[in-house]
């Protein structure tokens, strides 16, 4: 947020109080009694070392705005109670400019209607006791201008903070979405050069031989294909083990599904390598028909559940159908470490 700079706002603040007070004090002669003026010195002091109290925050409370405004009310009655207004009263008249400080303060520190109501008051204070002439011979116009201009700078700053805010919002999500697209790239071109390691020889052998293969070559060009898709749809649940122990197990005769729905995003490495190792160790040697093997959402204790089906009949099997009920024939769930139990 911008603002205003504080020592200087308080500074500035602070000698132009003092200096009411000083020409306050040079002119307590011209009243019939000095003590009203006194006391409404006093009031104006105080309300100022609260109004610029160091700790206090930026907005100003209610309730000190409620009081600033009611020292604006009872200074110039206070003081003009004692003086004539059809003399000139020199110096006397301090409380017109310290009522136009004391709500240029209130103002900046964002109690505009408590300020516009105080130099109001004291416009109409100033023309039942003197007339509208006085608003110019006493500064009382002066006074609504500066409060005018704290009102329009303290607009313009709050603006700029908001914009400001919204800048900095929309830099780091540009930010972010380009961390995203960076993180697919490496993501896409790890997968394309994993890929490009499991195809590229059986590729190569297939070119040679002008796509005469085996029955066996052919099996195995099933299992790779079977691998680039794990590679797509598997994600991190694959490491180098998982790889090898899914292979093994393809050519066992297992049909193996891997999905990761990005339950497991959030492992650190070592947690990961935790999970994978017994993932790796569970698929090793299995021989069930069907093995899946999925994440879980986050807000599970589980990481991983690796599901073992042995289909009842055998033909269905061979063709790959889901028309007969399979047996569960293994079940696993691995657990998300460092879980609180």
């Amino acid at each position: 947020m911008i603002t205003l700079p504080r020592a200087l706002f308080l500074g500035l603040g602070a000698l132009f109080s003092a200096y009411h007070l000083f020409l306050a004090l040079s002119s307590l002669s011209i009243p019939r009694n000095p003590g009203p003026a006194i006391a409404a010195m006093i009031l104006y002091g105080v309300a100022t070392v609260i109004s610029l109290w160091p700790t206090s925050p930026t907005r100003m409370p209610v309730w000190l705005a409620a009081f600033d405004l009611a020292v604006c009310v009872a200074v110039p009655i206070l003081v003009t109670s004692q003086l004539d207004a059809s003399k000139d009263n020199g110096y006397a008249t301090w409380y017109v400019a310290a009522v136009g400080t004391l709500m240029t303060i209130a103002a900046v520190r964002r109690q505009q209607l408590a300020a516009w109501i105080g130099v109001g008051f004291l416009a109409l204070q100033t023309v039942v006791w003197a007339g509208f002439p006085a608003l110019a011979g006493l500064g009382v116009i002066g006074s609504v201008v500066w409060v005018g201009i704290a009102v329009v700078i303290s607009g313009s700053l709050a603006k700029a903070g908001r914009d400001a805010l919204q800048f900095a919002r929309a830099e780091r999500e540009a930010t972010e979405w380009q961390a995203a697209q960076e993180a697919h790239v490496m993501e896409r071109q790890l997968r394309l050069r994993q890929t490009y390691r499991v195809a590229a020889p059986m590729l190569a052998e297939i070119v040679r031989r002008n796509g005469d293969l085996t029955e066996a070559e052919r099996r195995e060009c099933r299992y790779l294909e079977g691998a680039i898709r794990d590679e797509i749809r598997g994600r991190k649940l694959l490491n180098d083990d998982v790889r090898r122990q899914v292979m093994d197990a393809r050519r066992r005769g297992v049909v193996v599904s891997l999905l990761d729905e990005g339950g497991i995003d959030d492992l650190d490495e070592p947690a990961l390598a935790a999970v994978l190792g017994r993932l790796a160790e569970a698929i090793r040697g299995t021989t069930t028909d069907k093995l899946i093997v999925r994440t879980v959402p986050r807000s599970s204790k589980t990481a991983v559940t690796v599901v073992g089906l042995r289909m009842s009949d055998d033909d269905a099997n061979a063709l790959g159908s889901d028309a007969t009920d399979d047996e569960v024939d293994l079940w696993l769930e691995i657990p998300r470490p460092f879980v609180d139990a």
